[in-house]
């Protein structure tokens, strides 16, 4: 590879996932794991693959994101979560690209998105461009509670391949995931003031606000044609709505008086 290439991962509990988002990436010139406190065999596996491991307390993702990256010594980064794999078209696509010369510094990677093993293409879940390759320094992860997402200001182009997200194999999981981000959500919709008291705001935040968004994601994008998959998908997505303004409720945050 003509451009040199790190791959920056954060795990807790990976081992279920690991080994696919490793072997997708065994090409690249260093791999970087940032793990907070595995108890399962995620360390081991790291080891096997012969990436550089940094064991480093939970700070949260942003924080972790960035140490990764930090450790990185490559000129390009490539930011991937341990539930992420790349595709062989997206591979071929990042080798190509490195070994010619790269016209930004930014470069958005399509997502494909896995629910219950299937490719969710409606609703907004695809292509669901993110950002996550960037020459080192020109970008880094925004502290936030929760949705982390990398700062970049420079101009971005977008590749072809697909990165493969396999987000929820299982009802119970995604299910827990959307307990435990809703629980994050609440305190930064409490940061952003996105609370406030009165029973019209509360009425809206937990049952107006998730029924017009499951409303447009299913029914105006199409959501629908995703059989079985997309319509729990876009039903407990907007639970997820609901329960974020609830728990802020509960909390003090605001709601009705």
């Amino acid at each position: 590879m003509g451009k040199s290439l790190s791959v920056a991962i954060i795990t807790k509990n990976e081992e279920a996932n690991l080994p696919r988002t490793l072997e997708s990436v065994r090409w690249a010139n260093e791999i970087v794991v940032v793990d907070s406190g595995s108890t399962d065999g995620t360390i081991e596996i790291a080891w096997r693959f012969g990436v550089k491991l940094i064991q480093e307390e939970w700070h949260g993702f942003a924080k972790q994101k960035n140490l990764a990256i930090k450790h990185c010594t490559n000129e390009w980064v490539l930011s991937l979560d341990a539930d992420e794999e790349v595709s062989e078209a997206l591979a071929q696509e990042l080798t190509q690209l490195l070994e010619e010369k790269p016209e930004a510094d930014g470069y958005l990677v399509p997502r494909r998105n896995l629910f219950l093993g299937r490719w969710i293409r409606h609703g907004g879940y695809y292509p669901d461009p993110k950002l996550r390759l960037f020459r080192k320094g020109a970008a880094w992860f925004e502290e936030r509670t929760v949705h982390e997402t990398l700062q970049y200001s420079g101009p971005t182009q977008t590749l072809q391949g697909d990165l493969i997200h396999h987000a929820y194999p299982t009802l119970e999981n995604y299910i827990e995931h959307m307990n435990r981000y809703s629980s994050l959500g609440a305190e930064q919709a409490a940061a952003k003031n996105k609370t406030s008291q009165g029973w019209p705001a509360f009425l809206w935040n937990v049952l107006l606000n998730p029924a017009a968004t499951f409303f447009y994601n299913y029914v105006l994008r199409l959501g629908f044609l995703d059989g079985r998959e997309g319509l729990l998908l876009h039903l407990y997505h907007s639970a997820y709505v609901s329960w974020k303004y609830a728990k802020a409720w509960q909390a003090g945050i605001g709601g009705p008086v």
